[in-house]
């Protein structure tokens, strides 16, 4: 035998003299492998924290024992603080949510030397397949962010506003439940008054017109730990991306802005004027209505004749021709709660941009005709044309209208003349029998109730 060449064969030594830098360590933590990571992570589980996972346990053979997706139902839990699996509590720690990872634990971090029934055997390694889906910690509050906020903000909303908003909510993995814009409709609530969850009456508060923000609220500011049934799971996050349409407070007048007002103003609009105007109008968030401009002619209203929405009553008082105004009118002086059938919706902030064309005085409060001249002492003769001591109807409104068309008398203007002399008949016509006697004929002056002469 060549020495030199030959090989010796010496059997291993027995493990347990091996230096210890040799021996294979033993498992003692979770390992963790993250496939999938979203693009945003914002945030991460830290101990205490609660969370919302889905999950697959199988052995290390690949056999599965137990999944909620089987359950169509997260596990819900805290982290860090002894409700898990040691191995499961030191897995879930830093997930984000959306990330998905694997977490292989040893016995002593899983169900150790006695298993978990018929499941899981004495001494088995674990691996969960898990997606987080949830996380939030008992201490948050509401959080607002990638707010998108008008570079014109007059005004701020407060408790006691009632507000008229668009939103998209979600989970917090993305999931959707509901949309207003789904319906066509805004979502419209006061807010500081308990009228929404708390997490929305909060984030609620200090918005613009117009403004857009995303607000997350924890369960216990949401639907709490039972949720809604099949949307809204329990101890869910909600994500609420809103759009501030409008918002005023039920204390709110007219807001009026005087943007032109001619240099000779003098003759103010006032109860009983009949008036002309244009307008353009629109909702606060910009939404056409409507515009006499359109239509090319003027508005015509008679002041104080509750022909138009109060509001619009009191922005056009003590305008002069020429003026234009901004007004901005709460709903309770619009069209109110109900609002106007597919033009203005309900509770809806109104704007008008309005300039006065024309104007014509009115008649003293209470009368619908004056005597531009003394009165004829001898009137009933005159108006009996056919000279049978009664006036008829006809006699009546022929006389009438002789005096208006000389310029002797006045009716309302802005009213519907024959309407008005009719009337005027009816209230000379005491016993209602379609004509007017002497005995029952009187001027308005010498009612104590008025009548129309």
């Amino acid at each position: 035998m060549d020495l030199i060449t030959a090989t010796l064969n010496f059997p291993a030594p027995p493990s347990h003299l091996l230096p210890s830098s040799h021996l294979p360590s033993p498992i003692t933590r979770s390992v963790m492998k993250t496939y999938y990571t979203p693009e945003n992570c914002s945030r991460k589980v830290e101990v205490s924290d609660y969370v919302r996972y889905h999950y697959n346990g199988t052995l290390l053979d690949g056999t599965l024992f137990d999944s909620s997706h089987t359950r169509m139902r997260t596990y819900d839990t805290y982290v860090g603080i002894g409700w898990l699996i040691a191995g499961m509590d030191q897995g879930l720690l830093g997930m984000c949510v959306g990330e998905k990872r694997i977490i292989t634990m040893p016995p002593s971090l899983g169900y150790g030397s006695n298993g978990d029934g018929s499941d899981i055997p004495q001494q088995a390694s674990l691996v969960f397949d898990v997606v987080l889906l949830d996380l939030h910690n008992p201490k948050d509050g509401v959080s607002i962010i990638n707010q998108d906020i008008p570079q014109h903000c007059h005004r701020k909303s407060v408790a006691g506003d009632f507000i008229r908003y668009h939103y998209n909510g979600s989970l917090l993995d993305g999931t959707f439940f509901d949309s207003s814009y789904s319906r066509n409709r805004t979502y419209d609530t006061y807010v500081g008054k308990g009228y929404v969850i708390g997490g929305m009456d909060e984030g609620l508060i200090g918005v613009c017109i117009g403004e857009k923000r995303r607000i997350i609220i924890p369960p216990h500011l949401g639907y709490g730990e039972e949720g809604t049934g099949t949307k809204i799971p329990g101890s869910a996050v909600l994500v609420f991306d809103i759009h501030i349409i409008d918002f005023h407070n039920p204390s709110d007048t007219v807001v009026i802005t005087t943007n032109y007002k001619p240099e000779v103003c003098e003759t103010l609009a006032k109860k009983g004027d009949f008036v002309k105007y244009h307008y353009n109008a629109s909702l606060m968030d910009g939404s056409f209505i409507d515009s006499t401009y359109n239509y090319g002619k003027t508005y015509n209203i008679v002041l104080g004749a509750n022909q138009v929405v109060p509001g619009m009553e009191e922005g056009l008082k003590e305008m002069c021709v020429g003026e234009r105004r901004h007004l901005v009118i709460p709903p309770h002086l619009g069209y109110g709660e109900r609002g106007v059938d597919g033009e203005v919706p309900a509770s809806a902030v109104l704007i008008f941009d309005i300039e006065m064309i024309e104007m014509e005085a009115g008649l003293p409060d209470g009368y619908m005709f004056i005597w531009n001249e003394d009165v004829s002492a001898d009137l009933f003769t005159e108006m009996d044309a056919d000279k049978d001591l009664q006036v008829l109807a006809s006699e009546f409104s022929d006389y009438i209208l002789r005096q208006v068309n000389e310029g002797k008398g006045r009716l309302a203007p802005g009213f519907d003349a024959y309407r008005i002399i009719e009337n005027m008949f009816s209230n000379q016509d005491r016993n209602g029998d379609g004509k007017i006697t002497e005995d029952e004929f009187k001027l308005k002056a010498d009612e104590t109730t008025h009548d129309e002469l």
